[in-house]
């Protein structure tokens, strides 16, 4: 079983519902980045508590716990990394948007095991609220396709819930989009 499928594994049977976003996710959509990064959201505080990792951290799986403080805009960041230095992030959200996210994440095969991955309009909001350059870059990436209409209304709906630096940062972008052809 591939690490990622034992921490999957590990998360189902403690009820944690994650999905996987970042670069691993934009790869399922057809979006691929030179990065193998795999990380998985989720809003279960339990995950920034050392117990809850024992049963790995006893099959050598390292654990470094991440929290994050009043002002961070996430609960903390849990690196996972296996004995053959495999790593993956479990990223603890803190946001009730954040939560929807994983409810409305579809089962895709990713290496060996069946996880929910977010939505492409689900990971722009995800890259909106990250905000950097390369997240800018990831959503122009992601609004390419036949299906882009459908991405920028729905994006459009789901934005009020972000804060508003993502959505002077989604202004930008859509008023790019309002460019003519050249």
């Amino acid at each position: 079983m591939s690490f990622l499928g034992t921490v999957a594994r590990h998360l189902r049977e403690r009820g944690t519902p994650f999905a996987l976003v970042g670069a691993a996710a934009m790869a399922v959509h057809g979006v691929s980045r030179a990065t193998r990064d795999l990380d998985l959201l989720v809003l279960d505080r339990r995950c920034l508590e050392p117990a809850y990792w024992d049963a790995l951290s006893a099959g050598g799986v390292h654990v470094d716990l991440r929290r994050g403080d009043a002002a961070d805009p996430l609960g903390g960041v849990v690196r996972l990394r296996d004995a053959d230095a495999a790593t993956l992030d479990v990223v603890v959200g803190k946001s009730r948007w954040q939560g929807d996210i994983l409810a409305r994440a579809h089962a895709a095969r990713v290496e060996d095991t069946s996880v929910p991955v977010a939505g492409r309009a689900d990971l722009i909001l995800l890259k909106l609220y990250a905000g950097g350059h390369q997240d800018a870059w990831d959503i122009e990436q992601l609004l390419c396709g036949p299906e882009r209409q459908a991405l920028l209304a729905a994006v459009e709906r789901e934005l009020p819930a972000l804060p508003e630096e993502s959505r002077r940062l989604w202004a930008r972008i859509a008023r790019r989009d309002d460019r003519p052809a050249t």
